[in-house]
């Protein structure tokens, strides 16, 4: 038997799909937008969770944790970006109610043996 390559070359998600994958957009882009840029603001210094644990001041304060956060900021700016063009390379509009896309050729069908 010949492996069958089963990556259909075009995946249509339902609207439910889309909706959870833009919500994930969103959330990965807000998430990496506030690590990005909040480190550096004046607020950092004075938010409650530097005071929560002192024995973590100095690295609460040093430049390079928090040019780590805005690493970690820019890759989620990053993953969030990759998902919008993931997004639109696989969008189109979904089949009408009832149309199921084509079977594939009966050659390339599995055939299961016991």
């Amino acid at each position: 038997m010949h492996p069958v390559n089963e990556a259909p070359a075009h995946v249509r998600h339902a609207w439910y799909h889309k909706l959870g994958i833009f919500l994930f957009i969103i959330v990965c882009f807000e998430v990496g937008a506030f690590l990005t840029v909040f480190p550096w603001t004046s607020q950092w210094d004075t938010n409650s969770v530097a005071s929560l644990f002192p024995w973590l001041r100095d690295l609460w304060a040093s430049s390079y944790f928090r040019g780590a956060l805005s690493g970690l900021g820019l890759l989620n700016i990053y993953i969030s970006l990759g998902e919008v063009s993931r997004l639109r390379r696989s969008g189109g509009s979904n089949p009408p109610p009832g149309e199921r896309p084509p079977l594939p050729p009966a050659d390339k069908l599995k055939v299961s043996t016991l």
